[in-house]
């Protein structure tokens, strides 16, 4: 008898990993929409997938990684040219590169499988919103396939993709953050205002300069760091540009005229874009390929990992980790959260606010359980959800690897300046968006910005 129930329990659970959401949405849970349970799944994948490329690029694992078959085998063909290459220490750098790839390609397959579903009663929704497990089958054979792509110019020709992906990410982020910062300074401001209490308003001034403060020591720092007296000009002027144009952006944030189209506007949004301008700075400091001008610059060639009296060198810096923790935040924002502005939500193509059922959307019977929120229209869009993390996987193969790829003599993996120029013009994207959310009441008065 006990056996029978086993295996019923066993089959019941093997249902819900091939239905839909709702069937994995455990009896602790609170009830929630279905279109979240689904984008929290996707997102689980991508962070499973992020993981695993964590563990490979771990010192100690990644020198097991040739005991993988026919991984390191013919690795001296690297960029199609046949070389005298050590292929265990470059390991962790191709591991990440195949289970980037890996990630990139499920994920693009669902946006193509999900492309103009208008609402759940599309059979492709169900693809979407179920069958579970066969979706992580799906993804571990991808990735099972991807470990056997064989060298020729893959490193090379995605390292491109990477770098593309990343910046579309980077101002997907910047879009995030902006949004972010103007509801956080709403919400306090109408909190302060409906309350009576001076203590928002206390807590607004803290926060604000605790933000100027961490930025003005990062900046410190980095001229202390990452340039000399004699030399290192391209570190001093991207440090000063930067710190210029946050300068522009935190005057403009509370003029007189600013002040009156976008009463919400001030120095907590201005400075929180400042703070991230600096680390995207530092970012991008790290990765000038000249080690008098940068000191975090990790050296990886081919005789690296060939004696044992050298440390194991580790791929990630401080940048990479801040990095790791700034795209999971992210991540779970895109997931979890719709946005209180309407245009966000309208460029994002995610849903309106929302915490209950509306007509025609009953919760399906039981204390705790899942929602059809999509019977009469999806609430986001599918495609440019998988697109995002798309985009995310790739963004984070570039940072797990410090965006370093092989150089011209095929034995060093060194940081290219393309990776500086591309997080420096990311930045400099993101002040420029920020600056036009200040300006757009007043260049554009007939529309609607509130």
């Amino acid at each position: 008898m006990g056996a029978c129930l086993g295996v019923c329990s066993l089959l019941s659970c093997a249902s819900c990993l091939c239905g839909s959401a709702p069937c994995l949405l455990c009896g602790c849970c609170p009830s929630a929409k279905n279109s979240t349970i689904s984008r929290l799944l996707f997102t689980f994948f991508l962070f499973l997938g992020t993981l695993v490329s964590v563990i490979m690029i771990i010192p100690g694992v990644e020198k097991e990684l040739h005991k993988l078959p026919g991984f390191c085998e013919g690795s001296g063909s690297v960029l199609g040219v046949q070389t005298h290459v050590n292929c265990r220490s470059f390991l962790g750098h191709k591991a990440v590169y195949r289970m980037g790839f890996a990630m990139a390609a499920f994920f693009c397959l669902f946006a193509v499988l999900t492309v103009c579903v208008r609402s759940s009663k599309d059979p492709r929704a169900a693809l979407h919103n179920g069958f579970w497990f066969f979706k992580f089958l799906v993804l571990v054979g991808i990735t099972v396939g991807a470990f056997y792509i064989p060298d020729g110019a893959f490193t090379s020709v995605w390292f491109y993709f990477g770098v593309v992906g990343s910046f579309l990410f980077i101002l997907i982020q910047l879009v995030l953050l902006i949004d972010f910062a103007h509801s956080w300074s709403q919400l306090w401001l109408r909190n302060a205002s409906e309350s009576n209490a001076k203590g928002w308003y206390a807590a607004l001034c803290t926060v604000t300069f605790v933000f100027y403060a961490a930025s003005i020591a990062a900046v410190a720092l980095l001229y202390v760091y990452y340039t000399k007296p004699q030399g290192c000009t391209e570190g001093k002027a991207l440090i000063s540009i930067n710190l210029l144009l946050c300068l522009i952006v935190s005057v403009v944030s509370i003029l007189p005229k600013i002040q009156e189209a976008q009463p919400h506007s001030g120095l907590l949004q201005a400075s929180l874009i400042t703070l991230y301008t600096t680390y995207v700075t530092w970012a991008a400091l790290a990765n000038v390929p000249v080690q008098s001008c940068n000191p975090t610059l990790l050296v990886r060639n081919s005789t690296s990992t060939a004696t044992t009296t050298e440390p194991p060198t580790t791929w990630w810096d401080a940048p990479s980790i801040v990095g790791l923790i700034i795209f999971i935040l992210c991540t779970l924002f895109i997931s979890l959260r719709s946005s209180d502005h309407p245009q966000v939500n309208k460029l994002m193509l995610t849903e309106e606010g929302g915490s209950g059922p509306g007509p025609g959307e009953a919760a399906e019977p039981g204390p705790h359980r899942a929602y059809d929120n999509e019977q009469d229209g999806v609430s986001y869009n599918y495609t440019f959800f998988h697109l995002c993390l798309l985009l995310a996987s790739l963004y984070i193969m570039m940072t797990l690897t410090n965006w370093y790829r092989p150089d011209e003599s095929l034995q060093v993996l060194s940081s290219p300046w393309m990776a500086v120029w591309v997080k420096i013009c990311s930045s400099w994207a993101g002040l420029l968006l920020y600056l036009w959310t200040l300006v757009a009441p007043l260049v554009l008065p007939d529309r609607d910005f509130s």
